[in-house]
């Protein structure tokens, strides 16, 4: 059988019932497409174990493949052919023998506090066109650094998600579909306050709660990903979004904040995804050694 259009009914399947996220479906037919083209296949009866073998030793000899590509790859295609095997078109799943990496035990990239405080003035003090731009990207990385959310769950941000009297933020269906309430610092509501103002004056009626400077819209990828590269150039600054993410947590550990409070807030689905902002966090380390009972001495 064509193994495109397996494709096109595994990600219909993956969607619609197991409601996988759009971004994981554009993986799904990334990776997918990428491995038909690396073994010359057109049909899903030429996969073979071979052909599947050769293709992860060429990305990691010569394409220097990552662990986490490696992984990436491997889960995909295996998630892909036990699909193909449910559906009775693969006899056998031909990644299974397949050995994985151990998976690199890296420290999550941080920025700190110091850096983190100049990278608010230089977004805050860029010489903007409009006061809109200023309030509004301020509020935008303000939303990265005190409240620790994902980019697209920032962009899926509504306005009456937010709300600032009770001081809470509301994700809807971030990462693995979940809803979940993060608590808003009276610094963040101070400056979202800012940008509300601004946006009213605009006359923004559109549902999300970031937006476009031109038109009633909604901020979009694009727009964030040109004002990360921007922001980048003018602070000479290197960071990603999700880098700001690790910051908050290291900075929310470095202040006091508890282990289950911090993964509530950061929306992950196993503690110990958390448990790693221990390790990355100096200053929390430091302040637990002031516990040893022969300090005293």
């Amino acid at each position: 059988m064509d193994i495109r259009i397996l494709l096109e009914q595994f990600c219909d399947y993956s969607l619609s019932i197991k409601g996988y996220s759009h971004d994981t479906i554009r993986r799904y037919r990334y990776v997918i497409s990428c491995t038909c083209r690396f073994m010359s296949i057109e049909t899903i009866d030429q996969v073979t174990p071979d052909k599947i073998r050769a293709l992860f030793y060429y990305g990691r000899t010569t394409r220097h493949w990552s662990v986490n590509t490696y992984i990436t790859y491997h889960k995909t295609l295996l998630v892909f052919f036990r699909w193909c095997g449910k559906q009775g078109v693969l006899a056998v799943n031909p990644i299974l023998d397949i050995e994985v990496p151990k998976l690199e035990k890296k420290l999550p990239p941080k920025l700190t506090k110091q850096t983190t405080l100049r990278l608010l003035e230089v977004v805050y003090n860029y010489p903007y066109n409009s006061q809109f731009l200023r309030y509004r990207n301020h509020a935008i990385f303000s939303t990265f650094v005190f409240a620790g959310i994902r980019k697209q769950e920032l962009l899926n941000l509504k306005y009456t998600d937010v709300d600032i009297e009770n001081l809470t933020i509301f994700i809807r269906q971030g990462k693995g579909r979940k809803d979940r309430i993060i608590p808003m610092s009276y610094s963040l509501a101070q400056v979202l306050k800012k940008y509300i103002t601004e946006r009213s004056k605009l006359r923004r009626t559109n549902p999300e709660f970031f937006s476009s400077l031109h038109g009633n819209m909604g901020f979009t990828d694009n727009g964030l990903k040109k004002l990360v590269d921007q922001i980048r150039k003018s602070s000479n600054i290197f960071f990603t979004v999700h880098k700001l993410r690790h910051t908050f947590a290291t900075l929310m550990l470095e202040g006091g904040c508890d282990i289950y409070s911090l993964y509530r807030m950061m929306g992950h689905s196993d503690i110990k995804t958390t448990t790693i902002y221990l390790a990355a966090s100096a200053e929390h380390l430091r302040s637990q050694m002031t516990k040893h009972p022969l300090n005293t001495l």
